[in-house]
């Protein structure tokens, strides 16, 4: 065996046991937000910070860098290529950033998720401003260490889009954002489809959100489906979980959520498994994830086809609920209505809580905005672009609990994994004429198996932009979706 190629398979047995630790702390982190009891936080922020501590001596090992440096990168396949492209990348971030700082992180924001929640609860911002101040200098930190004189912000971006700059984001948000103001508005002047009326067992919502699952190709003999304050995916390859929450009084929360992370969760069972526990191994990026949940959730979960079906499914479950046809059923799920929660936002509405939260997070790493100075900032921001008033902080700027655990930079990932999803629907109905027949019959395979081998199978081997534009024939582009947007919800409204 040739020194370069030992050094590589040292290099990746290396990642591999780095990769599977790094497993154990997230598993860690689901724990923590589906069955640890509430006396165990400041326990588990230690646990977190000792783990948090391994992960980074192992990625700033300087043995990666003697192996990088002797692997003879030309005798590589693609594959291998790739995985050293992932892991030069971890490893060059890594050094920036000090151990210190890295472990302090994890400490602070694995004990600031209790906070956050308990001051949600109570609607009491005061009470999350310290530790959320804490969080901001420590990401301030993280972020100058990071970006080396380049752009502190972007720095941060790039651990969940690697390539992505905030200034493309700002310009495609900018192209999105009066569009869609217009079409709400357009919208919201016609009469209101009529919603759902009673009260819905949670039971049967969590049983009927199992059939869902399982419907969108969610393996359950690799994962489970919990409840949780927030619904989310976490884990990849053979143990990928997922989280829901119930509504009595608003099912398709609980339903839409569960597609949507499951999603996600088949992006992470579609993967090839040759990738297992490498870097290739996982979601290549955020906006490539979010492209997943929201064409799930979205273009097939809430088409008129797909729709018609659940209808059925919800009519066993719960009897009359006070909607008459399939298509008052379709108009109820995709109804546009004043809302301040992002999660629960229509299709129109969403990215425009999305871009919110982005200028905010902007300001607040930059310095232009101060913490203290956060609850107002939000509610007249909110206030401008929805016309109303933000009545509890739980509906303002405590009801996301991404800056409570550091995740700066992760916002716009969502609205760029919507305008991913724009183009990857346009090209999959092009691949599948037939596919409102086969949803119409709750058969998504056809749907779910197009994303699986055109997206999710790859995982990390191409970069995000180049998976997308592989798989939609295009550069990606927010036309799509505004195009989308306007078809499918001018037909719903007559406009």
């Amino acid at each position: 065996m040739s020194n370069s190629a030992g050094a590589f398979d040292a290099l990746m047995a290396h990642q591999r046991q780095t990769f599977a630790l790094g497993q154990v702390a997230g598993r860690l982190g689901w724990d923590q937000e589906t069955m640890m009891p509430r006396g165990a936080a400041d326990q588990r922020s230690d646990e977190m910070a000792a783990m948090e501590s391994v992960l980074h001596a192992r990625r700033t090992d300087p043995r990666v860098g003697e192996w990088l440096a002797a692997i003879d990168e030309g005798a590589l396949d693609a594959v291998g290529r790739a995985q050293l492209r992932h892991i030069r990348r971890g490893f060059d971030r890594a050094r920036k950033l000090p151990a210190d700082l890295a472990e302090e992180l994890a400490r602070v924001t694995s004990r600031a998720q209790g906070q956050w929640a308990e001051a949600r609860a109570a609607e009491d911002v005061p009470a999350f401003l310290p530790v959320l101040a804490r969080i901001v200098d420590l990401k301030r930190q993280e972020a100058a260490a990071l970006a080396a004189g380049g752009d502190p912000y972007d720095a941060l971006l790039d651990d969940y889009e690697p390539g992505a700059k905030a200034t493309d984001l700002e310009a495609m948000f900018t192209a999105l954002r009066d569009p869609l103001v217009d079409l709400r508005a357009a919208c919201l002047a016609q009469p209101m489809p009529r919603g759902l009326e009673g009260r819905f067992d949670e039971a049967a919502q969590m049983e009927l959100t199992q059939l869902l699952a399982r419907t969108f190709g969610y393996d359950f003999s690799i994962g489970r489906l919990d409840k949780a304050v927030h619904p989310f995916s976490s884990g990849s390859g053979r143990d990928v979980r997922i989280t829901t929450r119930t509504n009595a009084h608003d099912p398709f929360n609980c339903f839409y959520s569960t597609i949507h992370e499951v999603g996600h969760a088949c992006y992470e069972q579609g993967i090839d498994a040759t990738y297992l526990m490498t870097p290739l191994g996982q979601g290549v990026s955020m906006g490539v994830h979010e492209s997943q949940s929201r064409i799930y959730e979205n273009q097939i979960g809430r088409s008129r086809a797909f729709t018609g079906w659940l209808y059925a499914r919800m009519r066993d479950a719960f009897g009359d609920f006070g909607i008459a046809d399939e298509d008052g059923f379709y108009a109820a799920v995709n109804r546009l209505q004043n809302g301040f929660i992002r999660t629960e936002a229509d299709e129109v509405q969403y990215n425009l809580h999305v871009m919110l939260r982005f200028d905010l997070e902007l300001a607040l790493i930059s310095g232009d905005l101060a913490v203290g100075d956060l609850e107002a900032a939000w509610n007249d921001r909110f206030k401008a672009d929805f016309g109303f008033v933000v009545d509890k902080p739980s509906n303002g700027c405590l009801q996301d609990v991404h800056w409570s655990v550091g995740l700066f930079g992760y916002f716009p990932t969502y609205s760029l994994g919507n305008v991913y999803a724009g183009c990857l629907h346009q090209a999959m109905r092009a691949a599948l004429p037939d596919l409102d027949a086969q949803l119409a019959q709750g058969n998504t395979a056809g749907a779910t198996g197009w994303l699986r081998e055109s997206v999710q199978r790859h995982g990390g081997l191409f970069t995000p932009r180049d998976v997308i534009a592989q798989a939609a024939g295009m550069e990606p582009s927010e036309a799509p979706l505004l195009a989308y947007l306007q078809d499918k919800f001018g037909r719903l409204y007559s406009i």
